[in-house]
């Protein structure tokens, strides 16, 4: 938390952030015309300040708990392929606002100090940080990069000769580089009301981060409505770039030297990064979404092809690109808010307030809808997605894990051949048509 909060952005803390506080539950029409109605709870409470899940006014049943689809169902053939629970990881300590999975271990962040990784379901180590509630984990070969409340990038290294150990090795932005940055006036900017900061620090809670491999730049976004540029070499911050009009809520580097940004203003950007030499510059291509309701996820598939919007409506659009970004549709499959988005492979996954999980299969510009899984008791905040090592050529599958406010952490099986939801109803007697669908873009 911030003692001194006077050099906040407006607005930065309210309802329009990722957290789920953004709004309460839509109608049915609500949600078909993309809009939502909001909360009205004290907007002069800081960001992060009691718990989500108290303030939260979608701690309540969802419309899927009673789901058939949750476990493995014995009614199936059993050459059917299936997605379901594997297993849950419980460590009652704070809600997980965070996760990242790297071959056999999962990282964990939650509103604790502590870190955890797990390995083959069960604790493996953990290592604490000086500040609570970890937003975002970013794994990069040896170093793993935790993005924090207080706006600050932890970077942590691990022992070679021991794996369970980890030991901080830095902050971005460096000591260093914010005492020689306060020597010279020009690298002071406005944030509020003649309010000035360090152009090289978040003044507000980070609240994603992104990497791009190939080029050793990290991302991080802020509702300090900025996202900035990390050379991971030697921890430089390179750019700062003020974004949007609200937080970022999701900043995602893709290919080609794209990078799109999601934000609580309703709009989805797209940045295109050029490099001089040792300077590197993002430059604004174009708005991709411009809606009332936040943007809370982003997500690129690998190929860089389909990006991925999650909003606080509940639905995700999506937008398919050739030489071109184009819309392709909408996906409703939630209830509630959409508060994180993975994909892997020909799979998408969300993550809703409404405590479920949708698995949507992409093939061509159509999307199914294949399972809900179900089982947190809490909005599912964070998603990460493996490639299972049991896969097949003829049955791609994926361990899913999802981080939720209930405090757990659910280990998933899915497949990409699984049959979808109107399948499953039919095989299934007395299920009628599902909810959930794919809607073909509108022209807007």
């Amino acid at each position: 938390m911030f003692s001194d909060t006077s050099s906040l952005p407006p607005k930065i803390g309210n309802m329009t952030h990722s957290d789920p506080n953004i709004c309460s539950a839509a109608t049915d029409d609500e949600m078909a015309a993309r809009h939502s109605s909001f909360s009205g709870y004290d907007v002069s409470r800081l960001s992060g300040e009691m718990s989500p899940m108290t303030m939260s006014p979608w701690n309540q049943n969802s419309l899927f708990t009673q789901s058939p689809w949750s476990k493995f169902d014995e009614n199936v053939p059993q050459n059917v392929p299936q997605n379901g629970l594997i297993g849950s990881l419980v460590r009652e300590e704070g809600h997980i606002y965070s996760l990242a999975a790297k071959e056999d271990l999962l990282y964990t962040g939650s509103d604790s100090k502590n870190i955890r990784v797990w390995k083959n379901m069960k604790e493996f180590t953990a290592f604490k940080s000086n500040s609570g509630l970890v937003k975002a984990i970013i794994i990069s070969g040896d170093k793993i990069f935790t993005g924090h409340q207080d706006g600050k990038v932890r970077v942590w290294k691990i022992n070679p000769k021991n794996p369970s150990v980890h030991k901080r090795s830095g902050t971005l932005p460096t000591f260093f580089d914010i005492f020689k940055a306060s020597m010279k006036p020009s690298n002071y900017i406005e944030v509020k009301r003649k309010r000035t900061a360090l152009w090289i620090k978040h003044v507000d809670a980070i609240s994603c981060l992104s990497m791009n491999q190939e080029q050793g730049l990290l991302y991080s976004a802020s509702w300090d409505r900025t996202f900035k540029v990390w050379r991971v070499e030697n921890s430089k911050c390179l750019e700062s770039v003020k974004a949007h009009d609200d937080a970022v809520n999701s900043v995602v580097a893709s290919l080609e030297g794209l990078v799109y940004t999601g934000s609580a203003d309703g709009t989805v950007k797209v940045w295109r990064r050029e490099s001089s030499g040792k300077t590197v510059k993002h430059h604004f291509i174009q708005t991709l979404l411009t809606q009332e309701c936040a943007v809370t996820a982003l997500a690129v598939n690998k190929s860089g092809s389909v990006v991925y919007c999650g909003s606080s409506d509940g639905l995700v659009n999506f937008w398919e690109r050739e030489k071109e970004l184009t819309h392709g549709g909408v996906l409703k499959g939630h209830k509630l808010a959409v508060l994180c988005l993975t994909a892997a492979g020909n799979l998408v996954f969300s993550g809703s307030a409404d405590k479920t999980i949708c698995v949507w299969r992409r093939e061509g510009n159509v999307h199914t809808c294949l399972s809900v899984l179900t089982g947190h008791t809490g909005p599912v905040k964070c998603l990460a997605a493996e490639e299972d090592k049991d896969s097949s050529t003829g049955d791609q599958r994926w361990v899913v894990y999802s981080g939720s406010l209930d405090k757990s952490v659910k280990v998933w099986s899915v497949s990409e051949t699984a049959p979808d939801l109107r399948h499953m109803g039919n095989m299934q007697p007395g299920q009628g048509d599902s909810p959930w669908d794919s809607i073909p873009s509108a022209k807007y």
